[in-house]
C-alpha cells in the first residue's frame, strides 16, 4: 500500500537505486512525489512577497517507477521467524 510517508526506491529513470520518502500523492494520474528525487529547476518572476529566481524542487513520478521498501523489511522479519 502507498500512502505518504512510505520509504520508497526508484527502479527506473535518471534516480535509479535512490532512496525516499513520499511526499505527495496524486490518485488521478497514478503519480507521487518523492523528497530529494526528480528535482527540476522552476523559474518564478519577482513578486511581493518573494524574490524569485531559479529553485529547486521535485516533481511527480509515475507509481510503477518505485518500489516500497517498508513491505520488504516486514517480509525479512516473517521469514526470520520460521
Amino acid at each position: 500500500m502507498i500512502k505518504k510517508g512510505t520509504q520508497v526506491k526508484i527502479i527506473t529513470g535518471k534516480d535509479k537505486g535512490k532512496t525516499g520518502e513520499i511526499l505527495e500523492i496524486n490518485r488521478k494520474f497514478d503519480k507521487i512525489k518523492v523528497k530529494s528525487i526528480n528535482m527540476i529547476k522552476k523559474h518564478l518572476k519577482p513578486t511581493k512577497e518573494n524574490k524569485g529566481g531559479i529553485i529547486s524542487k521535485e516533481n511527480f513520478i509515475h507509481l510503477s517507477n518505485v518500489k516500497s521498501i517498508d513491505d520488504k523489511k516486514k517480509e525479512k522479519k516473517i521469514k526470520g521467524n520460521k
